[in-house]
């Protein structure tokens, strides 16, 4: 049976998206040795499956709308930029998420339960969430990217609702990655 590369994420609206690609606009200068992600392919992952068996989304549906039936919609802040693992190797440009809360963290968890029960391992480090933008090639420049990036620190982009998660089929192509929805998995909205 094929296997299906797919990860569970939080898809940003256009006007997210748009005040991402500016700042990857911003940051282009500072150097060629960055491979940029499309604006329109950052996402916030919960959940990378990796490849899996098609057969096995039936489970994980269930498990995800387990989690997010209970879960009421909740805002998400777009804040600050950074790198990973630090200023003086810098491997993956950044921006965070900001979210008061704790809801994103408590769906994390409770989603990464129900799938351990399932059989899915636990990735083993703490959940940080963040939007990649770019991933760094080579460090001949990394001065001027450096620069470039605290220029942003402490940036803000916007916030918005999550009302819903994305299960994505990605398939990857020399251009980049292609996602494919394959479900969505709608979070409770709390009327007054």
């Amino acid at each position: 049976m094929a296997k299906i590369r797919s990860f569970l994420a939080v898809e940003l609206p256009k006007e997210i998206i748009g005040k991402l690609g500016g700042v990857q606009d911003d940051l282009k200068p500072s150097g060629p040795y960055v491979k940029w992600v499309r604006p329109e392919s950052i996402h916030l992952t919960l959940k990378f499956f990796g490849n899996i068996e098609e057969k096995i989304i039936d489970n994980i549906s269930l498990v995800v709308k387990g989690v997010t039936s209970n879960t009421n919609v909740f805002n998400l802040e777009v804040i600050d930029i950074g790198v990973f693992p630090n200023m003086s190797r810098p491997k993956v440009i950044w921006v965070g998420v900001k979210f008061s809360d704790g809801t994103l963290d408590i769906l994390q968890k409770e989603v990464g339960a129900g799938l351990e029960k399932i059989g899915f391992e636990h990735e083993g480090r703490e959940f940080n969430p963040h939007l990649t933008l770019g991933r760094v090639k080579s460090l001949k420049e990394k001065r001027r990217l450096v620069e470039q990036i605290e220029r942003f620190e402490g940036c803000e982009l916007g916030s918005f609702k999550v009302e819903y998660l994305s299960l994505l089929k990605s398939d990857l192509r020399p251009t980049g990655a292609v996602y494919t929805k394959l479900r969505t998995f709608p979070l409770k909205t709390v009327t007054k």
